[in-house]
């Protein structure tokens, strides 16, 4: 074979290879394109779901319940929930009060039946957290929890239940360590001495949105 047919067997199979590799590359560009725009979309339904799963607190029942906009969390409205010093006898809240919290129990029951027809994957923190007032008291971790407990047994006493619900329920103890209190923390009692605010005597509530899985 002349030298010149080898050079043009040579150039000719030289410019095949770059064709079918500038082919190839160009395929997997497009691909690669298509995936990260199927992936973009899939992100921007996920983040509108979670917006929408986070907005959805909003519709909980504001007769019982009212947004706090400096913690960023609802609590009860207009209900004394307050506990006498050293005690988690939910009977310590008068009868009309307690007839308030068992309407909030069933509020919050409402209003998961409803996210779980309006948003289908939706789930929540539901925190029943118990309180104490800074008294000096030693086991006011062991009290708080003890309030929050008592919260929950009341309500499952009178058939409130979360079982088949999308939320999960924590019961928690913050004793005196709570940023959401009442203020001041201390007040001067009728004998002159500083006591702890009774307005701490008690528990809150709150209802996190849980993004899971979408």
């Amino acid at each position: 074979m002349s030298k010149n047919k080898k050079e043009s067997f040579f150039w000719t199979s030289y410019s095949d290879l770059m064709t079918s590799l500038f082919f190839v590359m160009l395929v997997l560009f497009v691909l690669a394109i298509a995936l990260l725009h199927r992936r973009m979309v899939a992100t921007e339904s996920e983040l509108a779901k979670i917006k929408v799963l986070n907005k959805s607190i909003e519709n909980i029942d504001s007769t019982y319940f009212q947004y706090d906009t400096i913690f960023k969390r609802h609590s009860l409205r207009d209900i004394e929930v307050k506990f006498q010093p050293r005690s988690s006898n939910i009977r310590d809240i008068s009868w009309n009060e307690r007839q308030k919290l068992l309407k909030s129990g069933w509020a919050i029951v409402t209003f998961m039946k409803n996210a779980q027809k309006n948003i289908p994957d939706a789930e929540y923190l539901l925190i029943v957290e118990g309180q104490s007032s800074m008294d000096g008291y030693a086991q006011n971790y062991e009290l708080s929890y003890e309030r929050a407990l008592s919260l929950v047994k009341f309500w499952s006493s009178n058939g409130i239940v979360f079982d088949d619900l999308p939320c999960e329920v924590i019961i928690s103890g913050s004793g005196t360590s709570s940023k959401f209190r009442i203020y001041p923390e201390r007040v001067i009692g009728g004998d002159g001495f500083k006591k702890g605010n009774p307005k701490n005597q008690r528990f809150v509530i709150h209802i996190i949105p849980k993004p899971g899985k979408f």
